[in-house]
């Protein structure tokens, strides 16, 4: 637990499943001394690396090595004036690699994402502002500086569930990012990430419970056909009708997670108390031995709405 403001997903390691058999175990090996090149040219790069147009091509070509593909839109932002808050589900550490290669836009992240090992590296080089969630005290100089951003022209990219679930439809929006748009007049665009293989939804690429990167990676390294698809739904403004954080939020879920209602983000209980106080691959493969893994008990298939089982901790996630 890094503090009250943290919340549940219910989804653990066991919702990440493969939807068609993995590829073989040359192809693996392939993959991982691709990837292991591209993170160490990105490394490299140093402080060039935060250039977007840098930046744009080390997160095409790190998915490039994992064989994932990217399916999304030109762009994300609206372009001149303030910046855009750009909204996003959560599925997997993929998610920023996807978002990068669409457009480079500013991420915010919780500062202890930038001592993991590689994903820490890379955030840093990018860019990548690190608040710290573990006082709710923080809360309003988050939203001050969120909004300060916003003002000078930078678009950033929240990820408002807090943390990870394994599809695309499910978890709630935390609203204080939303104040930092309204605050800077700047406009909302709603984006949500899904994964499919082969056009089959799939949970191969979901980072949730006690999950750990080695063993994520090792699971996209096998994925057969993986791509990320990037939709970027209308951009939201105040005078859209979202008068306020709360509206504003909602309808940004409702975009998002595919019209289903919001059902806010699950506080762990020892933190309630604590937060009420402080509100102010793309080439052809040959078939692989090995079948699907099949979704463990309890775990929904992706967009079967179904419940999950009982609540399990959290990985690192964004803010």
């Amino acid at each position: 637990m890094n503090g009250p403001w943290d919340v549940w997903s219910d989804c653990t390691p066991d919702c990440a499943a493969h939807a068609l058999p993995r590829v073989t175990a040359p192809r693996v090996a392939r993959r991982g001394a691709a990837f292991a090149g591209a993170v160490r040219r990105a490394l490299t790069d140093g402080a060039r690396m935060a250039d977007p147009v840098r930046l744009r091509a080390h997160a095409a070509s790190l998915l490039d090595a994992l064989g994932v593909r990217v399916e999304g839109p030109a762009a994300l932002t609206a372009g001149d004036g303030p910046g855009t808050l750009v909204v996003v589900n959560h599925i997997s550490w993929l998610d920023i690699l996807a978002l990068l290669a669409v457009e480079p836009v500013t991420l915010l992240a919780k500062r202890e994402v930038g001592a993991w090992p590689v994903v820490g590296g890379l955030a840093r080089r990018a860019g990548t502002h690190f608040i710290d969630r573990t006082s709710p005290r923080r809360l309003r100089l988050t939203v001050q500086e969120v909004s300060e951003l916003l003002g000078s022209g930078r678009s950033v990219a929240v990820f408002p569930q807090a943390t990870t679930w394994c599809t695309a439809d499910r978890g709630g929006f935390r609203r204080a990012t939303f104040q930092a748009a309204l605050d800077a007049g700047a406009p909302v665009r709603p984006v949500t990430l899904d994964y499919t293989q082969q056009g089959l939804p799939s949970t191969v690429a979901a980072f949730c419970g006690e999950d750990t990167f080695a063993a994520s990676l090792r699971r996209v390294l096998a994925a057969r056909a993986l791509t990320v698809r990037v939709t970027a739904h209308p951009l939201l403004t105040a005078a859209d009708g979202s008068p306020d954080r709360r509206e504003l939020a909602a309808r940004a879920a409702r975009a998002v997670l595919g019209g289903r209602p919001e059902a806010g983000p699950v506080v762990r209980p020892e933190a309630a108390a604590a937060v009420r106080r402080a509100t102010p691959a793309r080439t052809a493969l040959r078939p692989a031995a090995a079948l699907p893994d099949s979704p463990a008990a309890g775990c929904p298939l992706p967009g079967s709405g179904a419940a999950p089982h009982a609540p399990a901790p959290h990985p690192p996630a964004h803010v």
